[in-house]
């Protein structure tokens, strides 16, 4: 279906017949031409070029007129969810993962730099940061179906992506925040509570997840805690959390063992004990190494695989561009045939 900006402009196409009745006065002085029998392929010629005529100028009065291809809905389904992925870029997401516990590694191949690199402190160790946006574009590459939103956050939030199912567009965003260095403070909170108000107002068509990464937590104020805890509900969301670990951070293990008194001390315990008390889906990931965080991500790659519906809206296209053209053709035809044109006899 084609619309026009300027509709008012097609009352002038009648003008483009008028080279179908105005004739050329210009007759070679030969006066045998009476006597020349009827040349049906000049003739036929002759209304060929009246016609690329009327064509130019038809398509150039078109293409004024502005055609367009309106916006139009397209209904997708698939398999997969509607994912927030929620990144940490705060300063501690420039440092490198945990050290490990194994022992050094001898030899010069690959598996003994690999263990070098990730035991060795400053830029020749790998950051959490790029080593978590590496994955997650592994991982929504595994999974085209799903509709990915994306927000960081340090200080305060900052939305980077809507939701969208296009690959192209949902690497770069992810790859966008690997540029200077991030914040030294961390509001969990808000960049949660940004996260959930990215579904409302949606159609609930399938899983909904809020994928938090980060290599810390936050003591979250009671009041905020509320209002997550209703928006959670509300927009019925399940949480993950990949945790990366940092080398000062007992982890999210110690908080088997670990007091209650101990939510006021390490608020990484803090935030699992309070994700666990939503009522709704919640999973939390302790990855201290690339490794870990690899199969934290291919965890939340089996588990969500429902039925997703989504309406995808197309943009407007603009199809001036194909009256120019044809416009343009139908004169270069001119041009040619006015270079053969024989003027006068030899």
């Amino acid at each position: 279906m084609c619309r026009f900006d300027d509709p008012w402009v097609l009352w002038l196409l009648p003008l483009a017949l008028l080279p179908l009745w105005l004739r050329s006065g210009r007759v070679l002085a030969n006066g045998w031409l009476a006597h020349a029998p009827r040349d049906r392929a000049s003739e036929a010629l002759g209304w060929a070029l009246r016609g690329a005529v009327v064509l130019a100028i038809a398509a150039l009065l078109c293409a004024l007129a502005g055609p367009y291809r309106p916006e139009y809905s397209v209904q997708r389904l698939g398999q997969g969810a509607e994912i927030v992925l929620v990144l940490d870029r705060s300063r501690s997401m420039d440092q490198g993962f945990a050290p490990g516990s194994a022992a050094p590694m001898r030899g010069t191949g690959p598996e003994a730099l690999n263990y070098y690199f990730s035991q060795t402190p400053g830029r020749l160790r790998e950051t959490k940061g790029s080593v978590a946006r590496r994955l997650l574009t592994e991982f929504t590459a595994r999974r085209p179906d799903d509709r990915y939103a994306l927000i960081v956050f340090s200080t305060l939030p900052i939305p980077v992506l809507a939701f969208t199912h296009r690959r192209v567009v949902v690497d770069a965003a992810i790859g966008a925040g690997n540029v200077g260095r991030g914040l030294a403070e961390t509001n969990i909170g808000l960049a949660l509570e940004a996260a959930f108000l990215n579904f409302e107002g949606r159609p609930y068509s399938g899983s909904r997840i809020v994928l938090l990464v980060s290599d810390g937590g936050d003591h979250i104020e009671a009041d905020t805690r509320e209002r997550l805890a209703w928006l959670a509900r509300k927009m019925r969301v399940g949480i993950y959390w990949i945790y990366l670990r940092s080398a000062n951070s007992a982890g999210l293990k110690a908080a088997a063992d670990a007091a209650a008194t101990a939510d006021d001390e390490v608020p990484e315990i803090a935030l699992d004990r309070y994700f666990r008390s939503l009522d709704v889906p919640y999973r939390a990931y302790e990855a201290s190494d690339a490794q870990a965080l690899q199969r934290a991500i291919d965890d939340v790659n089996r588990l969500e695989h429902l039925p997703i519906v989504d309406t995808e809206l197309m943009p407007r296209r603009d199809l001036a561009s194909w009256a120019y053209a044809v416009a343009l053709a139908a004169v270069l035809l001119l041009l040619a045939a006015r270079r053969l044109e024989l003027r006068q006899w030899s």
